[in-house]
């Protein structure tokens, strides 16, 4: 139920999704609450830590003798409707509260954990992101989704999906988007005649279109129909694409493109077009793109879409940063 309207659908919890597929399978599984979403002071303590309360270091105090009998750990943390949403803006991206600090307690048990993220915008899990086993991204879920992160927890739904935007290692770095345009998130240069040394954290902490699966794909046999192109032709891109694991998965190719001299500034590279493709364990399929002059043209500035000739540059690969082939290719007039 959200202020946008009610649902009277019904609702598997995160918890009862995992505990019914334990069940079922005849895994033992035991639950202890942890801390809330937010702290006391909230949201002042986004800036002015607080030690946790008497109450807070009962709840984690019983959580770390929980979880040092177990064999993994499933924290499942985030964000709720009262912290993000229309009108809702906060200091930081961590996540709220005392959960990076109870996460930091648990990591000190030596078992494995699995973070579940429930949240409504990109968050800095830098922490989280070097020092825990794994990461499940659910954003803000349906009601029956419950059943579906059990399932993907316990491998029997292998995921796919690719971030739609990107994510910051620090507030620091906002507006930090993708597409980019050139030099809009440059670090300084370390070395020679102006190098100062680094004095900031740079780069994304996850890029647009970044996604893990529990198999691997390897992609092959890249080609372009042709290096030359009259401008308002299509250009034809093709690929191989094998999944080199062990088990059934799907992976979403990307492919890019950059006009690398403009007569206006244009973005780094542009998404022109993807593909998500379901293969069996050492199954290949050829995935082809076709690019047209829609996908070529800028605004000049005379407020004209035209395709400018010159060289353009085709990117392919299962992210914006993780780009397994780049080929150029000209446009003539």
């Amino acid at each position: 139920t959200s202020r946008y309207g009610p649902s009277n659908n019904p609702v598997t919890t995160i918890r009862k999704g995992i505990e019914d597929y334990a069940s079922l399978h005849h895994i033992n599984t035991s639950y202890t609450k942890g801390v809330d979403v937010i702290d006391e002071g909230w949201p002042e303590t986004e800036i002015i830590p607080v030690e946790p309360t008497e109450k807070e270091k009962s709840e984690i105090s019983k959580t770390i003798s929980m979880a040092e009998k177990s064999d993994v750990i499933i924290a499942i943390m985030g964000e709720s409707e009262k912290e993000v949403g229309e009108s809702r803006s906060r200091s930081s991206l961590n996540l709220p509260g005392k959960q990076t600090y109870f996460l930091q307690q648990l990591y000190k048990t030596g078992k494995p954990i699995v973070l579940v993220l429930v949240n409504g915008r990109p968050l800095t899990i830098n922490w989280e992101n070097k020092y825990l086993s794994a990461i499940l991204e659910t954003w803000f879920m349906g009601p029956q989704s419950g059943k579906i992160v059990a399932e993907t927890l316990f491998g029997e739904n292998n995921p796919g999906g690719k971030l739609p935007i990107s994510f910051p290692k620090s507030i620091g770095q906002l507006e930090m988007n993708f597409p980019t345009k050139p030099a809009a998130q440059a670090g300084q240069p370390g070395t020679g005649p102006n190098g100062s040394g680094s004095s900031r954290v740079t780069g994304f902490l996850y890029p647009f279109g970044y996604g893990l699966s529990y198999t691997n794909f390897e992609f092959t046999d890249f080609s372009l129909s042709s290096k030359k192109i009259k401008a308002g032709n299509e250009l034809h891109v093709k690929l191989k694409v094998t999944n080199t694991g062990k088990v059934k998965g799907d992976e979403v190719v990307q492919l890019y493109l950059s006009d690398l001299v403009s007569s206006v500034t244009t973005y780094e590279m542009d998404l022109r077009g993807f593909e998500r493709v379901t293969l069996e364990p050492g199954e290949a399929k050829e995935v082809q793109f076709t690019l047209n002059k829609e996908h070529m043209q800028l605004l000049n500035d005379k407020m004209e879409w035209v395709v400018e000739p010159g060289e353009f540059r085709v990117s392919v690969g299962n992210s914006s940063e993780n780009i397994k082939y780049k080929e150029i290719f000209e446009v003539e007039d």
